[in-house]
């Protein structure tokens, strides 16, 4: 399978040869400010299988820890990927073009999601990260 995504803007864009993995969406109150969203929708990349085709010079990257990050379009402000050591580790599934035919797996830190949140009945939901 064969993904792209791009920004908003359009001027950065990517493709990833592969499935996606682990999807999940996350309600704390970091990933509420990162994503502008009541959560994040994030799966993640097979190593190898992700490339930048345009716009890698408009990449602003922030890093949570040493290890962990994001990078964003400069230009639009778009959340494009989470890093792990430098590397892209997964992907935000609003920036791809095509359905990834994946589903959200599970809802992570419920505890400290937002009041007005609501998240169905019937998902796999943690107060915290699973284990």
């Amino acid at each position: 399978m064969t993904l792209t995504g791009e920004c908003f803007c359009g001027e950065v864009t990517y493709k990833i040869d592969g499935q996606l993995g682990d999807a999940r969406s996350c309600h704390c109150s970091r990933c509420r400010k990162v994503f502008s969203s009541q959560a994040s929708a994030y799966a993640e990349v097979e190593p190898g299988t992700f490339q930048w085709l345009s716009g890698e010079n408009l990449l602003t990257s922030y890093e949570s820890n040493q290890e962990f990050g994001l990078q964003f379009c400069s230009r639009c402000g778009s959340t494009l990927c989470g890093t792990y050591r430098g590397k892209v580790h997964g992907i935000t599934l609003g920036c791809l073009n095509e359905d990834p035919q994946i589903e959200i797996g599970m809802h992570i830190y419920t505890g400290s999601k937002a009041a007005w949140d609501v998240i169905p009945d019937g998902v796999t939901r943690f107060e915290e990260g699973p284990e």
